[in-house]
């Protein structure tokens, strides 16, 4: 025995089926969004650690503890471009949003 809709051409059963789709869309679109996140803040977790080596050895070369100015050099490079590479990321993620906030429907 099918169930037919109000007009009495299409089954109900059409509809459920699109909307278990929607919501399992919904699932992956969130899980999606969850692995951006999630990748988002672990490349700011590195280049705060990135920033804190080079913080480190700049200490530690002013204290005269270390006297290698590679090391110093290396560190301070890294989480200059680590820095440079999260900034680029951030304003392409916010041209993004306003792209969308300009869309009309």
């Amino acid at each position: 025995m099918n169930v037919y809709s109000i007009n009495g051409i299409e089954p109900v059963s059409r509809y459920v089926n699109r909307l278990e789709n929607l919501n399992n869309n919904e699932k992956s679109a969130n899980v999606s969004f969850e692995s951006l996140f999630q990748s988002a803040m672990g490349l700011i977790k590195e280049t705060d650690s990135l920033t804190n080596k080079a913080e480190e050895e700049e200490i530690k070369f002013a204290m005269g503890v270390s006297d290698s100015v590679v090391d110093l050099q290396a560190a301070q490079q890294k989480a200059n471009l680590s820095l440079q590479y999260t900034v680029a990321v951030r304003n392409t993620v916010l041209d993004a949003y306003k792209e969308l906030m300009n869309l009309q429907f």
